[in-house]
């Protein structure tokens, strides 16, 4: 059994080619140098092929340069002039990670490979990608429906396309199963799982000597992925674990709350004991809500304010959930959930989260 794969050195094709050896298959990977500015990835591919070797397992491996071309695309990616996003991996800022057409190109080049893998060897080819479902809110080129159609225009386009198939075994999955995946894979094949996922890249923006920033949604989507399986990361970061770990679960509240209408636990808010002098600022855009005069502990568990700025125009709106009827709040200036506005015997509450609030002195 023959496979060809995209192999850019991070965690999902890291797992993929595994799972492929693992089922027995003859894999040859092609790597992408396009401009990216994470191209660390690259010599992380290279670590993990060497090391493979030094196990007995032989996977030939190429990489196209692609940068003359790729590296003039208006990507955050690729840009120096524009900065990597951090926050939560399916915000709206991270769009600006999309490259634009690249997987487009990076499919025909592989099927080309694919086809002509087939042709010299006179049997069927898998042509695998390590897409997975948590790609598809950012990046429409890996949603399934892109696969179908850029495969049928791909077979219209060239002969003996009947040798080759698209393999996309987590299309339907997420970090956690490509994980878990890559977990039975190396139990399969006795490789060192730590080993091999330290020789990986998933952050958009490492620092010089490659530590990962545990701060770009790539970073927040692996991060989570691994406190998911019970597992610290085995790849460098600018900081440890625990610290990355805590940032990416803030964001991941931050996402929930601001962007899903969440609410964070009773008590459990940086601001809510916090009576310092200064500003209440919308996290996601900056736009200024509160000021610390009107700040009161009510109690409740959340940060409560008996009136918002005169310039902040906070949306209100009924919110029935929960068998409740309610007043949301909102940015109206991003349409973050803030948290609700209550009438009491005492005045106006604003129950807001903290996690939805950014303090700056005075």
């Amino acid at each position: 059994m023959q496979a060809v794969m995209a192999f850019s050195g991070g965690m999902d094709s890291t797992s993929l080619l595994l799972r492929l050896l693992a089922d027995g298959y003859e894999v040859s990977c092609l790597s992408y140098e396009y401009g990216q500015k994470h191209n660390v990835e690259l010599e992380r591919a290279k670590a993990n092929i060497s090391y493979l070797k030094l196990n007995g397992i032989e996977v030939e491996h190429k990489i196209a340069d692609l940068s003359s071309a790729m590296s003039i695309f208006h990507s955050a990616l690729t840009d120096e002039n524009i900065e990597i996003p951090e926050g939560h991996y399916e915000a709206e800022q991270m769009k600006s990670t999309v490259v634009p057409n690249r997987n487009a190109i990076f499919s025909s080049i592989l099927y080309g490979y694919g086809l002509s893998v087939a042709l010299k060897s006179g049997e069927n080819v898998i042509i695998a990608l390590g897409v997975h479902s948590g790609d598809h809110a950012i990046y429409p080129d890996c949603r399934p429906e892109f696969y179908e159609s850029i495969g049928k225009s791909f077979a219209l386009g060239n002969w003996e396309s009947e040798s080759v198939s698209f393999h996309l075994p987590y299309i339907d999955g997420s970090k956690e199963t490509i994980l878990r995946d890559a977990l039975d894979a190396c139990e399969i094949l006795k490789l060192d799982f730590d080993t091999v996922f330290s020789n990986t890249n998933t952050s958009y923006n490492p620092d010089k000597e490659g530590r990962s920033s545990g701060t770009s949604g790539a970073d927040i989507e692996r991060i989570l992925a691994f406190h998911a399986i019970g597992r610290a990361d085995p790849v460098e970061y600018v900081t440890t674990w625990d610290d990355v770990l805590e940032g990416a679960l803030k964001a991941e509240l931050r996402h929930h709350v601001m962007k899903e209408s969440g609410t964070e636990r009773a008590f459990t808010g940086e601001y809510d004991k916090h009576f310092e002098v200064g500003t209440y600022y919308c996290y996601d855009c900056g736009k200024p809500l509160f000021d610390s005069t009107s700040k009161f502990d009510s109690g409740c568990g959340w940060p409560a304010f008996n009136s918002e700025l005169v310039d902040a125009n906070i949306a209100k709106s009924t919110d029935n959930s929960h068998g409740m009827s309610r007043i949301e709040l909102r940015c109206s200036q991003c349409d973050s959930h803030l948290g609700h506005l209550f009438q009491e015997n005492r005045g106006l509450r604003y129950c807001i989260n903290s996690v939805c609030l950014d303090f700056k002195e005075n």
